[in-house]
């Protein structure tokens, strides 16, 4: 049987199952109880991370919907980029644990996973004693990826594909919810390529934009005031309920355009392996979770945008998949992701207007003055891009005010 064919049939068989296992073990009161999970995490958690990680947007959207899903994710950026403090700014606003490690070329497995335990090797059991390694932290960041030597690659294999740590007779499964590798590089050998392959959506996080700097600065400074003050009010507990809600999501609806669009993927040369296929699912259905829905549409397909191999593949397939994207007749309650990588967003202009206003509480020098008066004529002109009317006239209506603040628009 030909992979054109069997593609249909797989993904047909992961949703009825999905479906059938949760209508058995749910009640729809319990449903409904999870799906307002999705809400609090976007609004509790990757919202305010938003705020506080100025030019991220883009990076917290993908550990979100990665985060529900249960599945990993790959960042590529040169160091100081943030993604770091993102993942543990993210483990501290769910109340949960972190490992956070930078990989070199000799790093053994002990340093991941623990030393074996000394007590118990006297009495002849090779027991790992993992207290504050790998194998307890709910979120995992692992800086310099690809610098995984073969003395850790089949164990790390292991806790990426099916979160279990094993080590000779010692087999344990894992309470990680998701897996965050990043490196400056990509790999460049077949047995990196392997471990690449376990992350399954990518982004890139560069440095933010000149014009966003002195935003970072403050942000950066409240973010640090504001650390330990925190308290989590979505806990990793939540998440895995969320997890498990995953089975109740319907795909049926968005089977066909899904299988055409990995077939038009393929026939672009973008490699879709069948297994990635079937696993991309989850990312669909964890998008719709987010957007507070049991039924993924055609704009959950965004998600697809993010499964490149090389930097080259990147706008053939935002070419691609957002011409699938757009095809669907409901727009509404879409993911912020949906509407395209160029598309304005609505929320993210309407807090680059709050900093501005912000800004103009106290006395601004001519200096500063007239570089918010750049900032906001390009917020001005991207807000009438905005698609939804009452959205746009809500935006227009703070641009308008915060030029009267300012004293008008520059001669």
């Amino acid at each position: 049987m030909s992979i054109e064919f069997s593609l249909p049939a797989t993904c047909r068989a992961w949703s009825t199952r999905a479906s059938a296992m949760a209508s058995a073990d749910m009640t729809e009161a319990e449903i409904k109880e999870h799906l307002t999970l999705g809400d609090r995490l976007t609004a509790e958690v990757l919202g305010p991370m938003k705020d506080a990680f100025v030019g991220k947007d883009e990076v917290i959207d993908l550990l979100g919907v990665c985060l529900v899903a249960g599945e990993n994710l790959f960042i590529l950026g040169p160091p100081g980029t943030a993604k770091s403090a993102l993942v543990q700014d993210l483990a501290r606003r769910l109340d949960g644990r972190v490992f956070d490690y930078l990989l070199t070329r000799f790093t053994e497995p002990n340093e991941l996973f623990g030393p074996f335990d000394i007590r118990k090797l006297r009495e002849g059991d090779l027991v790992t004693n993992t207290e504050g390694m790998l194998p307890e932290a709910s979120l995992v960041f692992l800086d310099e990826l690809l610098n995984a030597n073969s003395a850790i690659l089949n164990s790390l294999l292991m806790v990426l594909n099916e979160r279990v740590f094993r080590r000779g007779r010692e087999t344990r499964a894992l309470p990680t919810l998701m897996v965050v590798g990043a490196s400056n590089r990509l790999p460049d050998d077949d047995a990196l390529g392997a471990l690449f392959d376990r992350f399954l959506l990518r982004v890139q996080c560069d440095n933010v934009q000149p014009e966003e700097l002195p935003d970072v600065l403050v942000a950066g400074w409240k973010l640090d005031l504001e650390r330990n003050g925190r308290q989590a009010t979505v806990t990793t507990a939540d998440v895995r309920r969320l997890q498990d809600l995953l089975r109740a999501v319907d795909l049926s609806a968005v089977r066909g355009p899904y299988v055409e669009l990995v077939r038009r993927l393929r026939h672009a040369g973008i490699p879709v392996s069948d297994r990635r296929a079937v696993k991309l699912q989850r990312l669909m259905a964890a998008s719709a979770l987010l957007c507070g829905r049991l039924q993924v549409r055609t704009t959950d397909l965004w998600v697809l945008r993010y499964i490149w191999d090389t930097e080259e593949q990147q706008d053939v397939l935002k070419s691609i998949v957002q011409d699938a994207v757009t095809k669907s007749p409901d727009q509404q309650s879409s993911h912020p992701r949906a509407r395209g990588v160029d598309a304005p967003d609505p929320e993210h202009l309407a807090r680059d207007l709050e900093r501005i206003g912000e800004r103009l509480g106290g006395e601004v020098p001519a200096t500063e003055r007239s570089y918010l008066q750049d900032q906001l004529g390009l917020l001005a002109a991207r807000c009438q891009w905005v698609e939804d009317g009452q959205r746009r006239q809500f935006l227009e209506k703070k641009v308008a005010a915060l030029w009267q603040r300012l004293g008008g628009r520059k001669s």
